[in-house]
């Protein structure tokens, strides 16, 4: 459906938010491909978590560049649509570790660390270049909060292998893993109330165009 005639007039990104995009988009897929196999061989929940959040998050950076220099009603709409696909995320991390709980097999904590390492300073590169984006739209929010969340994860990650080390026990990545889950829908649901006050302002500003006209 057009909404051209309805929307508020396309804004232009900020300067070089576009590049920093997709920077972040081939940081993103790279690192999805790492610890995915990582997470395979070392059998870590919280591992497998972090790579899944790592190609959700190259999903929501390409949402982001399509639509990028459109009008804040659509900005919104793909940050309301970012911002579920992370609550959904976090859902998925708990039904996981609810599940694993159920073998009490413990990961392999020297891969999980190495690989969270190598994951932390990824997140942490991409987290610097888009920091000055972060008070931007609902849009610009949730791609810092994505990024933001992907550190503060990683150093979970290293923190559950130091616990599964010293313990021997599968506890500390099962409990990671709910705690990245639990962090993924709270900042959903952040998005989304972002996303949802962005798309009243869109609407509102577009019906006093048409009554002005």
């Amino acid at each position: 459906m057009a909404c051209s005639c309805s929307a508020p007039e396309p804004k232009t990104p900020a300067p070089g938010f576009r590049k920093a995009l997709w920077i972040a988009l081939w940081v993103n897929l790279a690192m999805f491909l790492v610890e995915g196999v990582a997470s395979m061989q070392s059998g870590s929940v919280a591992l497998m978590a972090d790579a899944i959040d790592f190609f959700g998050d190259s999903a929501n950076y390409l949402l982001s560049l399509s639509v990028l220099g459109m009008g804040m009603l659509w900005r919104g709409r793909a940050a309301m649509v970012k911002g579920l696909t992370m609550a959904l995320f976090g859902i998925v991390v708990w039904s996981r570790a609810v599940w694993v709980l159920q073998s009490g097999v413990a990961p392999e904590p020297l891969t999980m660390g190495l690989v969270g390492l190598l994951a932390l300073a990824a997140n942490v590169g991409v987290a610097v270049i888009l920091f000055r984006f972060r008070d931007g739209d609902s849009d610009m929010r949730s791609v810092w909060l994505c990024s933001r969340n992907d550190a503060i994860g990683n150093l979970a990650v290293m923190a559950a292998a130091l616990g599964v080390f010293g313990t021997g026990s599968a506890w500390p990545d099962l409990i990671v893993a709910a705690i990245m889950g639990t962090l993924a829908i709270s900042a959903g649901i952040s998005v989304v109330r972002h996303a949802r006050s962005d798309i009243e302002t869109a609407r509102r500003d577009a019906r006093l165009q048409t009554s002005e006209s």
